[in-house]
């Protein structure tokens, strides 16, 4: 049932209910400071308000002056008769008449409801406008109601899908989690099963018939045979670990085989190569030799490949090193096979060859087996590169066959130059000059040599006794040694002849003084000290000093002394120069007691003066302690306190328990004297002795 329209308020209404709005002290719409002064902002602009034009003529007399200041502007109509015409036609009752009072007051009030019907309209349009705002807003509220309805609906079901999308997200990542825990345990299963998983493939190539270990895959499974065995060995608690060990070691045996049988194979090949070239396998030439490394180097490269795995894993296994050292052996074996009765041969054909001249054979024996030694190192560096030990045994027994034919050659020598050179060849050129140079290569010479050495200088010092006993010592002087002091006064008549010689033909001079020195007192000097080669002592030396007038012995004691500085040890020169001076002074005295029977005492002082000092000077560059240390013991106090304790007065003392005992002050106060005595050589104290005199 639709509900009746409201009845609209009369406009009397409508003033009361506005009045109420300002009414005082209580009006039902109060209005705020700010509304107030826009109130009265619009009521002073509504009091200037133009005239409206519909309004009749006759009434601008009724209006004031101010009202029409702002009316003055519009057009006056010509009669009142049109300003009526207008309006009523304005008002829609141009075709009607007022002739009755009636018809008056109906026209004026109908013209009064339509005066408040025109200024209640705008009122009532904002109304409706508003009203319009009002419904709008409210369905808008409706509409904002239902939607945060449905929002709060949305929400609890976000909510809800959120708390199943997080417990299915936890869920995920505990599974995502897992399966990265199973695929690592996957994994290193499989890593550590793939170790095991090697032995068939191994074990399968290993026995394949067309295997051969210069191929490309065998050294990378030789890899993966020893990564297998390391991490196996590194696993014991594995199941199956000792099965496991024990097959791949069996391949590692296998393979080893493998590289031994190859190698091995290779070097006997090129030994009996070498051997079927000379049938009796002795070649004695230097085409020979050359043939016998140019054949090896060519073949080094065929088997250094696999020597340098077995050399890097020797470290690690001891199955590598096991095969190392039967390849070293081995090829050991086959050069020794082959140097062996070649080197016996050169040496046997450098001994005849230099069989009168001992050192130019020792020189060229030396010199063959130092370039046998360089030869052999360098091609064993073309075959390993790891050193080994063996090398140099072998290289000291192939020294060795130079040592047994040179040894008896040594110790028959009995000459002190020979020996001497000897040594100088063998310390000085073999052992300073080659051994020092390249000691690396050179070891196993350098010990056979030094064996030669010793051998060379233990001779050397028997057969110095034996010439200080025979030719110092056991010298039988000619009457020409002792002719004294005739000698020297035949030697200043020759040195006056030749001055004036000299003075005659200053253009010779020289000449003639170099021929009067002789070689070996050059020798002599250059042994010792650089004063004596002092040109103006040389120039104005007497020819009664060269050393052609010395006594015998003291000329053979300092050519024996300088032929032994440089040949043996500084303590063995010193035992051996002492005992070589006794005898040569012994041998002076001797031939001064003859002077001095035959001429005068005083000549055979002079005699024995002018070798001793000739002796000191020549020794002096030897540097040597010409001195004897002896020890002596006193035992005059021991023997004292001996004698004491053994007084029956002593007796009651042995049992004092006091600083009074006997027995104690044996022990503490008598002690053994050591005397150390440093007593001169007897030249020394004979030169002494002589310049007292």
């Amino acid at each position: 049932m639709a509900e009746p329209p409201p009845v609209e308020p009369s406009g009397r209404d409508v003033r009361d209910r506005l009045s109420l709005w300002d009414r005082r002290p209580q009006p039902a719409a109060p209005l705020s400071d700010r509304q107030t002064d826009s109130v009265l902002e619009l009521k002073a602009a509504a009091e200037n308000l133009p005239v409206p034009p519909e309004l009749p003529i006759e009434d601008l007399c009724s209006l004031t002056s101010q009202s029409l200041a702002v009316t003055l502007t519009a057009a006056v109509p010509e009669s009142t008769e049109d300003v009526l015409l207008k309006g009523f036609a304005v008002l829609g009752m141009e075709d009607e008449k007022i002739e009755t009072a009636q018809q008056f007051f109906s026209w004026f009030a109908q013209v009064q409801t339509q005066m408040d019907q025109d200024e209640g309209a705008k009122y009532r349009q904002m109304r409706d406008y508003l009203s319009g705002f009002q419904e709008q807003c409210d369905a808008i509220l409706n509409d904002v109601n239902s939607a945060l309805q449905h929002l709060e609906s949305l929400q609890k079901q976000y909510l809800f899908v959120s708390t199943k999308t997080g417990t299915l997200h936890e869920a995920c990542e505990q599974l995502l989690k897992e399966q990265s825990e199973l695929v690592d345990l996957a994994e290193n299963i499989q890593q550590k099963l793939s170790y095991f998983n090697e032995l068939e493939s191994i074990n399968t190539k290993l026995n394949s018939p067309t295997l051969s270990v210069n191929s490309e895959g065998f050294i990378p499974m030789l890899a993966k045979l020893d990564d297998c065995i390391a991490y196996i060995s590194s696993h014991p608690n594995f199941k199956d670990y000792p099965v496991y060990l024990i097959k791949f070691k069996q391949c590692l045996s296998k393979a080893m085989h493998l590289i031994k049988t190859y190698t091995v194979n290779t070097l006997q090949n090129l030994t009996s190569q070498l051997m079927k070239r000379d049938p009796s396998a002795v070649p004695n030439s230097d085409n020979a030799f050359t043939l016998f490394y140019v054949k090896f180097r060519a073949a080094a490269p065929k088997v250094r490949t696999l020597i340098e795995q077995v050399e890097q894993r020797s470290e690690k296994m001891p199955e590598y090193q096991q095969v190392l050292n039967e390849i070293h052996q081995c090829y050991l074996d086959q050069r020794e096979l082959l140097l062996g009765p070649s080197i016996a041969s050169t040496v046997t054909e450098l001994t005849s060859q230099n069989n009168r001249d001992h050192c130019a054979l020792v020189r060229s024996g030396c010199a063959f087996m130092v370039h046998v030694c360089q030869d052999e190192h360098q091609l064993y560096n073309e075959f390993f590169t790891k050193p080994t030990p063996k090398l140099d045994e072998l290289l000291e027994k192939l020294c060795l066959s130079l040592y047994d034919v040179l040894r008896p050659m040594i110790i028959h020598v009995i000459h002190l130059e020979t020996l001497s050179e000897l040594c100088g060849i063998l310390k000085n050129e073999m052992l300073e000059d080659h051994v020092q140079n390249n000691a690396e290569q050179l070891g196993a010479f350098a010990a056979g040599v030094k064996q030669m050495l010793e051998d060379v200088q233990e001779r050397l010092v028997y057969r110095t006794h034996i010439y200080i006993q025979t030719d110092i010592t056991g010298y039988k002087p000619a009457p020409g040694d002792l002719a004294y002091p005739d000698k020297l006064e035949m030697m200043e008549q020759i040195a006056q002849s030749l001055k004036e010689e000299q003075k005659k033909l200053p253009s010779e001079a020289s000449f003639s003084d170099v021929r009067l020195e002789d070689p070996e007192s050059c020798n002599l000097v250059k042994s010792g000290s650089a004063e004596t080669h002092n040109p103006r002592h040389q120039t104005t030396i007497s020819p009664a000093d060269l050393h052609g007038m010395w006594y015998p012995t003291v000329r053979r004691t300092l050519v024996c002394l300088s032929k032994l500085y440089r040949c043996i040890d500084r303590a063995v020169f010193q035992g051996l120069s002492q005992e070589a001076l006794s005898a040569c002074i012994h041998s002076l005295l001797g031939a001064a007691d003859s002077i001095s029977k035959n001429k005068t005492q005083v000549d055979g002082q002079l005699f024995l003066i002018k070798h001793l000092l000739i002796l000191r000077e020549q020794i002096a560059p030897f540097h040597t302690d010409f001195t004897i240390k002896e020890i002596s013991l006193d035992l005059k106090k021991t023997r004292d306190a001996a004698f004491k304790i053994l007084n029956p007065k002593a007796v009651s003392r042995f049992f004092r328990l006091n600083s009074n005992n006997a027995l104690i002050q044996f022990l503490l106060e008598e002690r053994i004297v050591v005397f150390c005595l440093r007593v001169p050589q007897k030249s020394e104290n004979t030169i002494l002795t002589l310049r007292k005199m």
